[in-house]
């Protein structure tokens, strides 16, 4: 952990009109520390340009100082330095963590820049309750169990965990479900789960079940499908043919997960697998993820890097960006060498508690997997190349189209749902260069409860409100704290504006722009055509004739993307919010009363509805409610009443 910080260089606040550049690096110089650590340059409104580590950052930063030999990019960055501070470090292990760490938070305009916008998805064992069961999770790994991934993909989980559910039938509902079943589901009948929750396994002999599933995600497959075949001959020397074909299902489950995870490698049991790929100024990066000998899948990466970057530069920072907040394992295989190797080596074993080993293989197996990800990373930069060049062009499209000065870097489209007025939930989906922006899509559930059951003009008043009401007060936020604003903290103000709808829900959204005191924002309604025909679609622009247009315009069909995709999410948070009210209970807001007692008042008095009614006395029989208890239940439906 960092031992020392220290700010150096002139006070920026103090004294707005020093001089940035080498004036202000020279200063700092003077006094940096002849330790390890972490260096963050700053320009004049306090945002960070770099984010740099030194194993001596006195030189280091000493070697910004000199007049030449640089290139365009850190010439750049130095004219632009205003103020530096300075983080020391006990090793340069512990600093190269540390800026890792730092660049993905603070997405400096100078580093090279990892993306991820998606955590990655896990297998886990949980443990949280006396049957173990499995689970697809993500996120911190702070749950009581064990956890086998990452998995390139939410797919590759499903289809992993679909196959341990055939061959080790463990248990995947959750714990409420658990408790109150009282025959077997239909997991069981279909052979994808022994049933403890029945006693159709005993809890013990499905622990059984749980170590061999522990067993096989973690490389021994062999010894569970040997136990395996020899629990199937037993079986069918002692005539237990239907016992026997059970243990032939599972062993069958067990090769058809281990045969279609794509290239398992035969002598790498634990590995990443990264491969770097650089055209036209754009980086892709391939990791292949190897666990238990299995092909766990792989994905794509495209890290934010200046073009003068080269191959080994970009694949050096990714990797310390990647592992920030992921485990490590024991073998990482690389394309091509990086000059921090062995140090990238030491800071992750500190890191994972165990030795890492980071290396370029040259012969063998393992060279093998590492050119299958270089094609790979190859044809993903390639398609994604295209597709930008694509993209850009209709973008370009869809500016002449609405009578836009430029081609919009962000879209925003809304769309409301809800069923004859209830639960009504309103969606914005966001688009730019690079397709749906998925992590910054919102919903908005309607508050207003004046709202007519139905108006959808006033749910989007009220969605549209809220959205730019934000915007404008998280603008006026910065202009009042200049100094504290980030390059990637600015309100996204969209260039277009995407109603679903026509000229009503137009008129409602120029409404609150108007009342706002918004005018340079473009919005356009869609409105379905006669029959609600796709490709009819009359577009709607504030102070101008509807217009269609042509069927086969690609700029139609970039909409009805747009629309569809917003339509989609408003359904789909319609949906969740209509299935939680509908599993709520009046009962869950009485404390005290946890799953268990719920379940036997409803047992008992067989709905919600009748609890209410019944007196405290009958509440009273109820096996697990006391007196108290039953006092507390009667006058919680019963307050104010005589």
């Amino acid at each position: 952990m960092p031992d020392a910080i220290t700010q150096s260089g002139d006070d920026r606040e103090a004294d707005p009109g020093v001089t940035p550049g080498p004036h202000v690096i020279r200063s700092v110089a003077r006094t940096a520390p002849n330790k390890p650590g972490v260096y963050r340059m700053l320009d004049g409104d306090g945002d960070v340009l770099y984010v740099g580590k030194a194993k001596n950052v006195k030189k280091r930063v000493q070697s910004y100082t000199r007049l030449g030999g640089h290139t365009n990019r850190i010439a750049r960055m130095i004219a632009s330095t205003a103020a530096m501070e300075i983080i020391t470090t006990a090793s340069e292990a512990e600093a190269l963590l540390l800026e890792a760490n730092l660049i993905k938070k603070l997405k400096p305009r100078y580093n090279i820049n990892f993306r991820d916008d998606k955590s990655f998805p896990y297998i886990l064992i949980s443990r949280e309750h006396q049957v173990s069961r499995v689970v697809k999770h993500r996120g911190a790994r702070n749950r009581d169990g064990e956890f086998f991934g990452p998995f390139a993909s939410a797919g590759a989980v499903n289809r992993t965990i679909n196959a341990l559910q055939r061959a080790f039938l463990l248990r995947s509902c959750s714990d409420s479900v658990y408790e109150s079943r009282t025959r077997p589901c239909l997991l069981y009948q279909i052979k994808r789960c022994s049933a403890p929750c029945t006693g159709v396994v005993s809890e013990a002999d499905h622990e059984k079940l749980v170590s061999e599933a522990l067993d096989f995600l973690s490389g021994r497959s062999d010894k569970v499908k040997g136990h395996l075949a020899l629990l199937m001959q037993n079986a069918s020397e002692a005539l237990d043919f239907e016992q026997a074909a059970i243990y032939r299902d599972r062993i069958s489950a067990l090769s058809h997960v281990q045969g279609h995870q794509g290239i398992n490698p035969q002598t790498v049991a634990e590995a990443d697998v990264f491969a770097v790929a650089h055209e036209g100024g754009q980086f892709c990066v391939q990791v292949f993820f190897f666990r238990a000998g299995q092909n766990w899948g792989n994905r794509a990466f495209f890290p934010r890097a200046d073009k003068s970057h080269s191959e080994n530069e970009v694949l050096e920072a990714f990797l310390a960006q990647f592992y920030d907040d992921k485990p490590c394992p024991k073998n990482i295989l690389l394309s091509h060498d990086v000059k921090g190797r062995s140090l990238l080596s030491d800071a992750l074993s500190i890191k994972s508690d165990r030795r890492v080993t980071v290396s370029v293989p040259k012969r063998g197996e393992k060279l093998e997997l590492v050119e299958h990800a270089s094609s790979n990373a190859r044809e993903a930069l390639g398609r994604r190349m295209a597709e930008s060049a694509s993209q850009r062009k209709l973008l370009e499209a869809v500016a002449e189209t609405f009578g836009l000065e430029q081609a919009p870097q962000r879209i925003e489209v809304y769309d409301n749902s809800h069923i004859q007025g209830s639960h009504p939930v309103g969606g914005m989906i966001v688009a730019g260069p690079e397709g749906f922006i998925k992590n910054q899509y919102r919903k908005f559930n309607i508050k207003d409860k004046t709202i007519a059951a139905g108006d959808d003009y006033a749910m989007m008043r009220e969605v549209l409100m809220r959205r730019f009401s934000r915007l404008l007060k998280e603008d006026s936020a910065r202009q009042e704290e200049p100094a504290k604003r980030g390059g990637d903290d600015a309100p996204p103000w969209p260039d277009l504006v995407l109603i679903d709808g026509g000229p009503g829900q137009l008129s409602a959204a120029i409404g609150v722009l108007d009342e706002l005191g918004i005018d340079e924002l473009s919005v356009v309604g869609i409105a379905k055509g006669p029959d609600r025909n796709a490709g009819r679609e009359h577009f709607h622009v504030h102070n101008k004739s509807p217009f269609m247009l042509e069927p086969r315009d690609p700029v139609l069909y970039y909409v009805q993307r747009l629309r569809d995709e917003a339509h989609r999410f408003a359904i789909g948070s319609h949906r969740a919010r209509r299935k939680k009210a509908i599993g709520a209970s009046p009962l869950d807001e009485i404390g005290g009363i946890g799953a268990r007692r719920k379940r036997a008042l409803l047992q008992h008095f067989g709905s919600a509805k009748a609890v209410a009614r019944a007196s405290a006395t009958d509440l009273a029989a109820v096996d697990g409610i006391s007196r108290t208890l039953a006092q507390m239940i009667y006058e919680h439906f019963h307050e104010g009443q005589e």
